[in-house]
């Protein structure tokens, strides 16, 4: 059950890169933030914080699921990713509570003085997490590895929460320029609107971690597209049963097919390998194909 050498190193890249970043603007925002005055940039700087946990922990589950089955987990490791997406969802959500209520907060306190350093470091931020957003997503998808799937939405919504900061900073430096105290507000309004939709965020990939965990099926879609390949395989006379899941960053394939009840052993074991065969080439995330033969007559 292991991924392809090269894949597997563009993962772990990808993780180290991103892991690095957040620690970079964790820093970057914090020290900014704390010299110029910026409340929204400590807040961001304490989420990125968070972000670091997050990225590690997907980091160490996406090692442990790389390890080969053995004695005691004999359907590999893949779930481990799973549940380190699941970690990343929680954090994302107490990151979303954390922001939504210290910008609602600000509302009732005088608004703090707009420095273009500041607004200057929120969209330095901005612009590198998008793109290690398209980055980390472009590989997960290609991978289909569930951590760092978690790890590009948690570079996502440090791109709503940069994209507050850099309009809210913003709108209070113009605010100051042209003497308009209220647009000095803008600052806490974004930061309530993206801490909402980072909230969404988290509950999604929660709601996703969990369909997993509870073996949810592959979409109808899918599994029709598995059903036709099977069609395909001719001494296939009739289907049962298909049932698959997703088991990390792998899928798992249950089929009952039906055969002809004449065929020796050795013929039924030449059809099961070549159903796996069919099926694994059409579907290169399918990585374990387990097929039960029923007998099938004439007279049927």
């Amino acid at each position: 059950m292991r991924r392809d050498n090269l894949e597997n190193r563009s993962s772990i890249i990808a993780m180290w890169v991103s892991l690095l970043s957040n620690v970079l603007l964790t820093g970057i925002k914090l020290i900014v933030g704390i010299v110029y005055g910026s409340q929204v940039l400590i807040a961001d700087g304490i989420h990125n914080a968070g972000d670091i946990i997050a990225t590690a922990t997907a980091y160490s589950s996406m090692r442990l699921s790389g390890k080969p089955p053995d004695e005691d987990h004999p359907y590999g490791h893949g779930k481990a990713e799973v549940l380190g997406a699941g970690v990343v969802a929680f954090i994302l959500v107490i990151a979303a509570i954390y922001m939504g209520y210290h910008a609602f907060l600000a509302f009732f306190h005088e608004p703090g003085k707009a420095h273009i350093i500041a607004l200057i470091a929120a969209i330095v931020s901005l612009l590198i997490k998008q793109a290690l957003y398209i980055y980390t997503k472009r590989i997960s998808d290609r991978i289909n590895s569930k951590a760092l799937q978690a790890t590009a939405y948690d570079h996502l919504a440090d791109v709503y929460a940069s994209l507050a900061a850099s309009i809210g900073i913003a709108l209070a430096w113009i605010g100051e320029r042209i003497d308009i105290d209220w647009l000095s507000y803008g600052d806490p309004a974004a930061g309530v609107i993206v801490s909402i939709l980072v909230l969404k965020l988290g509950f999604d990939m929660a709601r996703e971690t969990v369909d997993v965990l509870m073996d949810k099926s592959l979409s109808p879609d899918k599994i029709e597209d598995i059903t036709e390949h099977l069609r395909e395989v001719p001494e296939v006379r009739r289907i049962d049963r298909l049932r698959a899941r997703e088991h990390g960053h792998y899928v798992l394939v249950d089929a009952r097919v039906a055969v002809l009840g004449t065929l020796t052993i050795q013929e039924g074991h030449d059809i099961i390998r070549k159903i796996k065969k069919k099926v694994q080439d059409a579907h290169p995330e399918v990585d374990e194909v387990l097929v039960h033969l029923n007998p099938w007559y004439e007279n049927e």
